[in-house]
C-alpha cells in the first residue's frame, strides 16, 4: 500500500473535485450527471454554461460559475493532510475519488455513493468479505461482551467488521475486531473499518480518539466529509448507507425500536444485503429493535458461524463461536445499560447487571464490589422490582415498559 507520501490525485485535480463537492445545489445526483456527460471534475468547470445547462438546466447549472466559500483553505487543508503533513498519520492516506480504481465498488450499489472518501488506513480492508454490527449506544455490559465476542471471531475468520466508531456497540465491535489482530495485522484476520459522521480531523465522540488511532494503525478509517467537519445529527444517519453498503449483511446487537441501527438494517435490506440479529430477553428495551427485525424476517443468530452460514462465508471460527457459550467474560469491561441517564445518576450495579442472567460472582468483577456490599445492593434492588432472584443464584435486571 503507498505511503503517506504517495498520492494518486495532484493538487489541481484535489481542488477540482471538492470543488464540485462544496458547490451549492449541486447534490450527488447532479454531479454524477455532470461527471457522465464530461468525464472529469476539470471538465464540467472547463465546459461552457451552455453545456453544462445543457445536462442540468439553468438553475442548477449556474453556481457552477462560482467558486465555493473556502474552497483554496480546504484544498490546501486536503492536501496537506494527504502528505501527512498536518499530524503524524497513524495509517496511510488517501481520497477516494469516484474515477479512483481503489474505490470500494460495493459503494456502488448505493443510491448516493459519495464522490470522495477520506481514508486513513489499510485500503486492502475493502476488498475483503465484511460485515457490519450496529447497535444501541446505550448498550448492557451483555450487549457489548456480545458484539465483541462476534466481532473478534468474524475477524479472526478473515471478515472485515464495519460499524460507526458510535458509543456501545460500535465500539465493542471496532474493538472486538482489534483484539483478533494482537500488535499487529495478521494474514488471515479481517481487522476492522470505521464509518465516521465526522470529518477525520474530528473523531467523535472525543474518547474514541484513541480507538480511531488504533483502528488507523490496524484498520481504516473512512468518512464522506471534509476534514473538520464536526458533529453535525443529520450527517450520522447518512453514514449509516456507507456502514449497510460495504457489508455482505448487517447484524444487530441491541437496538430501541426506534434507532439508527434499524435505519442501518432497513438500508442494507434495500441494497439486497442480509440483515441478522442477536435475540435478548424480553425484558430489555435494547432487545425490542432485535426482535422487531426477526419478526420481519431477519436471520436470527447465535454464534459467528451463523453468521457465516447465512453470508456462506465457508471459512472456519474454530475456537471462536461467538457468543454460543456467553461471551461475558470474567473482569469484562461494563457498559451502559439501557439508561440514557448520565453516568453518574446511574447505579453502578444496574449497569454491569444487563438483561441477561448473571451471577453474582460475575457481577462481583464487573463492578468491583465485595461479596457483602453487592448482595445488600442486590437486595435493595431486588425489593425496588428493579431486580429478579433466579434459580441456581443468578440476578438479571427487569426492564419497564
Amino acid at each position: 500500500m503507498a505511503g503517506c507520501g504517495a498520492t494518486v490525485l495532484d493538487h489541481p485535480e484535489l481542488a477540482a473535485w471538492l470543488r464540485l463537492l462544496m458547490t451549492p445545489g449541486v447534490g450527488p445526483l447532479s454531479a454524477r450527471r455532470l461527471l457522465a456527460a464530461f468525464g472529469s471534475p476539470q471538465a464540467i468547470f472547463d465546459a461552457s454554461p451552455a453545456a453544462r445547462r445543457a445536462v442540468l438546466g439553468r438553475g442548477d447549472a449556474a453556481a457552477l460559475g462560482a467558486t465555493p466559500d473556502g474552497l483554496t483553505d480546504q484544498a490546501e487543508q486536503s492536501w496537506q493532510w494527504l502528505r501527512g503533513q498536518t499530524a503524524e498519520a497513524c495509517g496511510p492516506r488517501a481520497i477516494l475519488t469516484l474515477a479512483d480504481p481503489r474505490y470500494p465498488a460495493a459503494l456502488l450499489d448505493a443510491t448516493d455513493p459519495p464522490l470522495l472518501l477520506f481514508a486513513e488506513g489499510d485500503l486492502r480492508l475493502l476488498r475483503t468479505p465484511a460485515v457490519a454490527i450496529v447497535g444501541s449506544r446505550h448498550a448492557t455490559a451483555q450487549g457489548e461482551d456480545n458484539a465483541r465476542a462476534f466481532a473478534e471471531a468474524l475477524s479472526r475468520a478473515g471478515v472485515t467488521v464495519v460499524s460507526g466508531l458510535a458509543r456501545g456497540i460500535d465500539a465493542a465491535a471496532h474493538d472486538g475486531a482489534l483484539r483478533s489482530l494482537g500488535g499487529g495485522p495478521a494474514p488471515q484476520a479481517g481487522s476492522t473499518i470505521a464509518v465516521l459522521g465526522t470529518g477525520l480531523q474530528h473523531i467523535y465522540p472525543k474518547g474514541h480518539t484513541a480507538l480511531a488511532q488504533r483502528i488507523a494503525r490496524q484498520g481504516l478509517l473512512l468518512s464522506e466529509f471534509l476534514l473538520d467537519t464536526p458533529p453535525l445529527r443529520n450527517n450520522f444517519p447518512k453514514r449509516n448507507r456507507i456502514v449497510a453498503a460495504l457489508s455482505r449483511g448487517t447484524l444487530v446487537v441491541e437496538a430501541a425500536v426506534q434507532s439508527g441501527s434499524l435505519i442501518t438494517a432497513r438500508l442494507a435490506a434495500e441494497l439486497g444485503r442480509e440483515v441478522l440479529a442477536i435475540p435478548g430477553s424480553i425484558h430489555a428495551p435494547q432487545s425490542r429493535g432485535c426482535h422487531a427485525l426477526i419478526k420481519q424476517g431477519a436471520k436470527l443468530v447465535e454464534t459467528a458461524a451463523d453468521v457465516l452460514e447465512e453470508l456462506r462465508l465457508d471459512v472456519p471460527v474454530a475456537g471462536h463461536p461467538g457468543a454460543a457459550d456467553g461471551p461475558a467474560q470474567a473482569g469484562a469491561h461494563p457498559a451502559a445499560a439501557g439508561d440514557a441517564r448520565p453516568a453518574e445518576e446511574r447505579d453502578p450495579v444496574l449497569d454491569a447487571l444487563g438483561f441477561d442472567p448473571v451471577s453474582q460472582e460475575a457481577l462481583s468483577a464487573r463492578t468491583g464490589l465485595g461479596p457483602a456490599e453487592l448482595g445488600a445492593r442486590l437486595l435493595e434492588l431486588e425489593l425496588l422490582g428493579e431486580v429478579a432472584r433466579l434459580p441456581g443464584q443468578l440476578f438479571q435486571r427487569l426492564g419497564r415498559a
